[in-house]
């Protein structure tokens, strides 16, 4: 399931996240389409025997995106936050993703990397290290990511390798750990130092 997801240096990543979206539209309109109800209020045939202006309510469907919300969206990413390698070592999360990744491909929603781009020019959104300068500055300047704990939650297995501030898009290149960037300034400064010397 990784592998599929981040093939690439994680060109797959976005693509996902565009194809889930597309997909839990469909669950909304598949049980919209289900719980919708369609009875005039007023004529004594509510249903459950309700008053007029709650039979008036649940004619929007709105208990339909309840349960969308419910059992589509939020139930999977409690699962997959509680139990990640469970998860993503379960065959159905696998097939999940190759439907989200077909959905994108196929083009339906292209229009959103447009107004993605469109809405990054817009606003002149920049990386993270525009504002509070890359992991190499802020270990120079004294501020450097706070260490993690042994007890990561569930981030143990050397998984997360990332630093605790953002890092580029997955297109940009690997992130390095806290520890090679730490590595990598005390090797600078000691030869800086050598050079003065």
């Amino acid at each position: 399931t990784c592998d599929l997801l981040f093939k690439g240096n994680g060109e797959n990543l976005p693509g996902f996240m565009i194809g889930r979206q597309l997909t839990v539209v469909f669950s909304f309109f598949l049980v919209a389409s289900i719980t919708g109800l369609n009875i005039t209020p007023g004529e004594g045939e509510n249903i459950f025997g309700v008053s007029d202006g709650a039979q008036a309510f649940l004619n929007y469907g709105f208990q339909g995106a309840v349960i969308t919300t419910i059992l589509a969206s939020i139930t999977w990413q409690l699962a997959a936050s509680a139990f990640p390698m469970a998860f993503l070592n379960n065959p159905v999360t696998y097939i999940l993703l190759c439907i989200a990744l077909f959905l994108e491909w196929t083009g339906l929603s292209a229009g959103a990397w447009v107004l993605a781009r469109l809405m990054k020019k817009a606003t002149k959104i920049q990386y993270d290290e525009v504002y509070v300068g890359t992991p190499e500055e802020r270990i120079a300047n004294g501020r450097a990511d706070k260490e993690f704990g042994d007890d990561v939650g569930h981030l143990a297995g050397g998984g997360f390798v990332g630093h605790a501030c953002g890092s580029h898009d997955a297109l940009d290149g690997p992130i390095r750990s806290k520890d090679a960037l730490e590595a990598k300034v005390v090797a600078t400064s000691s030869k800086d130092a050598l050079d003065q010397a």
